[in-house]
C-alpha cells in the first residue's frame, strides 16, 4: 500500500478484514506524521478549531456502520488532553467534530483491524518513499523500488540508499498532490507567504500574526475558511480579503442536518446531443430550475440550503450517460470553470464553520474578492503585493500574509515527483483523458495503461480515480475523492486484492476477468451466469445465492475474527451444498461471484448509508444474536 493516509489506512483496514488466509500488508508512507490521515487530518496540521466540513455523522470509515465515529468519539476516544471546549462535548450526528482526532480514530480502527485479522494475516507499517515500480516478468507480481526515511526493513535487498520490496500487488493511495503557483514563484520562500497552512509551521505562523495584519487568502474554498476562521477564533481584527476567481462562497447545513437521497425524474434534457457550451448551460440552468421547483413542492420539510445538495445528488445517476455526450476538451473545460461551483452546490458545511466567516464579513474585517490572482510579489514596503484581475481592470492589494489555500493539483501529466515520472514513462498509468483528473482505471480500480489493458496487480484508492468518479458513476465535486468515494473504493479494492491472492494460481488470472460460471451441481436451482459490469450474478435467480450474498455482505461488515468465523463457517457450508463435491474450481469461482455481489451491495450509493445498513439488514454485524438470526434464517430459507 503506497500512502498509509486515508485512503491507504481505510483500504488496509478492510483487506485485513477481509483476508482468510497469510498475506502481509505493508503500509508504506514517506511521512510518518501523516500515517491515518494524510494532509488532511494529522494533528500538526490541524488546531483543535478545525472542524470537518461535513458532519461528525459522515466521517465513518464505514459505510456500512453510519455512527462508528460518533460512537468511538463518545465511547472509546482518550480525552487526556483535549482542551475544554471539547473535553466534555457530547458529539452528535449532525454536529461539528474537531478534524486532528480523526487521526486517532483511524489509529485505533487500523489497530483493532490487525489484532482481529484471521492467523497469518499481519500488517506491518514502513516508512520510507516509493520512487519506481516495475510488474514482474510473469505478470505476477510487482517490484517496488523504496527510498527509506526510517530503518530500513529486514528481508528486502538493498541498493545503496534505496531497496527492492517484492509485492504480489500494490495499491496507490498517495492521496492529494499540490499544485504548482506560477503567480507565486517570487514568493514561495518569501516569509510572508504561507503556501502550507496545514502544517505545524503554517498553524504556528497564523496564530503568531499580529491581530492588526492585513491578509490575503488565495482561494474561497473551505480550505480557506479554516486559515480566516483560525485568525477570527483568535480575536484578529486587520482586514482578510478572500481572493475568489468565481466569488463562490460555501453555504451552512441547518443544525439538524442529515444526508438524504431524492428519486427525482431524469433530467432528459441533458441527454440531448451536445451543440455547444451556451447551449449546453441553458438546458443544464432549465432542468435544475425545475428539479429545485420539484423538490420545493414535494418534499417542503426540506430546508432550502440543503436542495441543492439533494439535486446534484439525485443526478448521479443520470450524470454518466449526459457526459459521454460531451467532446473530452469541452468537458475538461466545463470542470475547470465550473468546478468550484458545483462543489458549492455538491456540499455544504457545518455552522461551526460557516457562522465565524458570515459575522464577521459586511461589516467586519473579512471581505471577498472577485477576481483571478496574477501576480504575488515583494512590495517596497517590506510587504506582499498581490495584483488581482477583476472584471473593472486589475487591481494591487498589500498584506503583511498571503496565505494560499491547499490547492490541489489532479492532473497527473504536472503532478512533480519522482514516483509519477516513472509510473508515466513506463507506460504503467495512464492520465484520465476525458477529464483532466486522476488516471484511467477500470470498476474494480485496476489502473490501465493507454491500450486499456491492465497494468498489472496495481489498484489504485481515492484521488487517483476522480476523473473515473465523475464519468463513471456521476460524482460532483469533493464527493469524486473523498472520504465518501474512498470507502467504496477500499471495499471494492480490498475485495479484488483478496481474491486475487485467495484463487488457485491456476484460475487466478482467467477468473478475475470474466463472470464467474456456476457448476451445474443442482439443476433445480438454477443459477444463471450474470453479465453484469462488475461480474456477479442477477442475484434474483436463486434464494440459495441470495442468502449466500446476504452472508458474505455480513461477514465484510464483520470486525471481530470470531464473528467472522462464525459466519464463514456458515457461507463455506452452503456454497458446498451449491457445488458438486470435487469441483473444487467451480467452488473458488462460486465464492467469487458471492464475493463480487456482496461488493456491489455494499457499495450501493442509491441510498444513504443509515438506509444502506436497514437495506442490508445489518443491526449489528458484530452482535452475536445478530449471527444467531442468520443461522435461524439459513435454516428456515435454505433447507
Amino acid at each position: 500500500m503506497v500512502g498509509a493516509g486515508l485512503a491507504g489506512t481505510a483500504t488496509a483496514i478492510r483487506m485485513l478484514h477481509f483476508a482468510r488466509r497469510p498475506v502481509e500488508i505493508v503500509l508504506l508512507e514517506r511521512r510518518t506524521d501523516y500515517r491515518s490521515a494524510g494532509v488532511a487530518y494529522h494533528r500538526n496540521g490541524n488546531p483543535w478549531d478545525h472542524v470537518f466540513n461535513i458532519q461528525a455523522g459522515r466521517m465513518s470509515a464505514f459505510r456500512e456502520d453510519v455512527l462508528d465515529f460518533v460512537h468511538w468519539a463518545n465511547r472509546e476516544a482518550d480525552r487526556g488532553g483535549w482542551p475544554a471546549q471539547w473535553a466534555e462535548y457530547e458529539f452528535t450526528e449532525p454536529g461539528p467534530a474537531p478534524r486532528r482526532i480523526f487521526q486517532d480514530y483511524l489509529e485505533q480502527r487500523l489497530a483493532e483491524a490487525a489484532r482481529e485479522a484471521y492467523p497469518g494475516v499481519l500488517l506491518r507499517e514502513v516508512d520510507g518513499e516509493a520512487v519506481d515500480l516495475v510488474p514482474t516478468a510473469d505478470g505476477l507480481g510487482v517490484e517496488l523500488t523504496v527510498r527509506p526515511t526510517g530503518p530500513q526493513p529486514t528481508g528486502t535487498e538493498s541498493t545503496g540508499a534505496e531497496y527492492v520490496l517484492p509485492a504480489a500487488h500494490v495499491v496507490l493511495a498517495t492521496g492529494l498532490e499540490l499544485k504548482d503557483l506560477p503567480f507565486a514563484t517570487e514568493v514561495l520562500e518569501h516569509p510572508r507567504f504561507l503556501r502550507h497552512p496545514y502544517s505545524a509551521d503554517g498553524v504556528g505562523r497564523l496564530a503568531a500574526l499580529p491581530p492588526e495584519a492585513e491578509v490575503v487568502i488565495v482561494g474561497s474554498v473551505l480550505s480557506a475558511y479554516d486559515s480566516a476562521g483560525l485568525l477570527l477564533r483568535q480575536g484578529h481584527t486587520g482586514g482578510i480579503r478572500l481572493v475568489s476567481r468565481t466569488g463562490t462562497m460555501f453555504r451552512a447545513y441547518p443544525d439538524t442536518h442529515e444526508h438524504g437521497v431524492l428519486h427525482l425524474p431524469c433530467p432528459s434534457a441533458l441527454l440531448e446531443p451536445y451543440r455547444d457550451r451556451e447551449e449546453f448551460l441553458g438546458r443544464v440552468r432549465a432542468e435544475w430550475e425545475a428539479a429545485c421547483a420539484i423538490v420545493a413542492r414535494e418534499y417542503p420539510d426540506i430546508a432550502p440550503e440543503v436542495v441543492a445538495e439533494r439535486v446534484a445528488k439525485a443526478w448521479e445517476p443520470h450524470l454518466p450517460a449526459a457526459l459521454d455526450r460531451i467532446p473530452s476538451p469541452e468537458l475538461r473545460a466545463l470542470l475547470d470553470e465550473f468546478g468550484t461551483a458545483i462543489a458549492a452546490l455538491r456540499v455544504g458545511a457545518v455552522q461551526y464553520t460557516i457562522d465565524v466567516i458570515e459575522r464577521s464579513m459586511d461589516p467586519g474585517p473579512v471581505s471577498l474578492l472577485v477576481g483571478a490572482v496574477q501576480a504575488v510579489a515583494p512590495a517596497v514596503s517590506g510587504r506582499l503585493e498581490v495584483t488581482v484581475a477583476t472584471a473593472d481592470g486589475k487591481l494591487a492589494v498589500e498584506a503583511d500574509l498571503v496565505v494560499s489555500n491547499f490547492g490541489r493539483e489532479s492532473d497527473y501529466l504536472r503532478v512533480d515527483g519522482e514516483l509519477w515520472r516513472n509510473l508515466l514513462r513506463r507506460g504503467l498509468v495512464t492520465p484520465h483523458e476525458r477529464t483532466g483528473r486522476g488516471l484511467d482505471v477500470d470498476h474494480r480500480g485496476v489502473l490501465l495503461t493507454r491500450s486499456g489493458a491492465p497494468a498489472g496487480p496495481l489498484t489504485a484508492v481515492g484521488p487517483l480515480r476522480e476523473g473515473d468518479e465523475i464519468v463513471r458513476n456521476g460524482r460532483t465535486g469533493a464527493f469524486a475523492f473523498n472520504l465518501a468515494a474512498i470507502k467504496n473504493h477500499s471495499i471494492a479494492v480490498a475485495a479484488h486484492v483478496i481474491e486475487q491472492l485467495e484463487l488457485p494460481e491456476s484460475g487466478a488470472a482467467s477468473a478475475s476477468d470474466r463472470p464467474p460460471v456456476v457448476p451445474a451441481a443442482r439443476a433445480s436451482r438454477d443459477l444463471a451466469e450474470s453479465r453484469t459490469p462488475d461480474g456477479t450474478f442477477e442475484e434474483a435467480a436463486d434464494p440459495s445465492f441470495a442468502h449466500a450474498v446476504k452472508l458474505e455482505v455480513r461477514r465484510m461488515a464483520t470486525r471481530t475474527r470470531v464473528g467472522r468465523q462464525q459466519l464463514d463457517a456458515r457461507l463455506d457450508a452452503l456454497i458446498g451444498s451449491l457445488t458438486a463435491p470435487d469441483g473444487t474450481d467451480g467452488r473458488r469461482r462460486l465464492q467469487v461471484a458471492v464475493s463480487r455481489s456482496a461488493v456491489r451491495r455494499l457499495t450501493d450509493v442509491s441510498m444513504t448509508p443509515r438506509q444502506l445498513r436497514r437495506h442490508l439488514e445489518i443491526a449489528d454485524a458484530d452482535d452475536t444474536e445478530d449471527i444467531e438470526d442468520i443461522e435461524d434464517a439459513e435454516k428456515a430459507g435454505v433447507e
